[in-house]
């Protein structure tokens, strides 16, 4: 899954106004954005095999340091301590760990069984995947709703808050699309190197939320 999980980031931010929209985008996210990290050190394997599924060419191969249900758990209790200590917010804290965990739970949802319980445990995957025209439904589902309720809960405090964040709902819907509709990677090594990039959309979600406050805030 992909924009799912922004979807989910947004979403959260009506249950939990305290953390920014970048926080939450990068809890929904982390797993991700360590992901190509790990490849790139060759520790973590994936192969470009296409076909393999209807929406991705990807055979993840082992992940065990990031997608994981046991080190979904981990990296959710990281950030969610480091969080608290800066911020001293303990729901928002629990909800970024919970955010970190759903990523494995929508993987789990939408992959092969390739997803491990813990490393070298038993995989499990329910195969949404296997569905391109189910998976955009669920994908643009989550997405479009999250959008909504961050709407719902945030207001502009300028004009960069209302055209930085339609812009970036735009871009990643469109990057989603291509990526799905589009000609897979040439390499691991272009994957991993385009996966670094999903940086800058926590980089732009912490612009965004700067110029967004919470509905009923000063």
């Amino acid at each position: 899954m992909f924009i799912g999980h922004f979807g989910l980031a947004m979403a959260t931010k009506r249950v939990a106004p305290g953390p920014s929209l970048g926080t939450l985008v990068l809890a929904a996210l982390l797993v991700d954005g360590v992901w190509p990290v790990f490849l790139l050190l060759g520790w973590e394997k994936v192969e470009i095999v296409p076909g393999i599924t209807a929406v991705t060419p990807l055979l993840f191969v082992s992940y065990p340091y990031t997608h994981s249900l046991v080190a979904g758990v981990l990296w959710g209790a990281v950030l969610a301590g480091a969080y608290y200590l800066r911020r001293r917010d303990r729901s928002g804290a629990l909800w970024l760990a919970a955010l970190v965990l759903s990523h494995w739970i929508l993987d789990f949802v939408s992959h092969r069984p390739d997803m491990p319980l813990w490393p070298g445990g038993p995989l499990v995957g329910l195969g949404l995947w296997h569905s391109l025209p189910v998976t955009l439904a669920v994908e643009f589902g989550l997405f479009g709703l999250g959008a909504w309720l961050y709407a719902s809960a945030t207001r502009s405090r300028d004009r960069i808050g209302a055209y930085a964040f339609g812009a970036f709902v735009a871009v990643l819907a469109a990057i989603y699309l291509a990526s799905v509709l589009g000609p897979p990677a040439p390499s691991v090594q272009v994957l991993a190197m385009s996966g670094l990039l999903g940086w800058l959309f926590v980089l732009w979600a912490y612009w965004i939320g700067g110029h967004r406050v919470a509905v009923g805030a000063g």
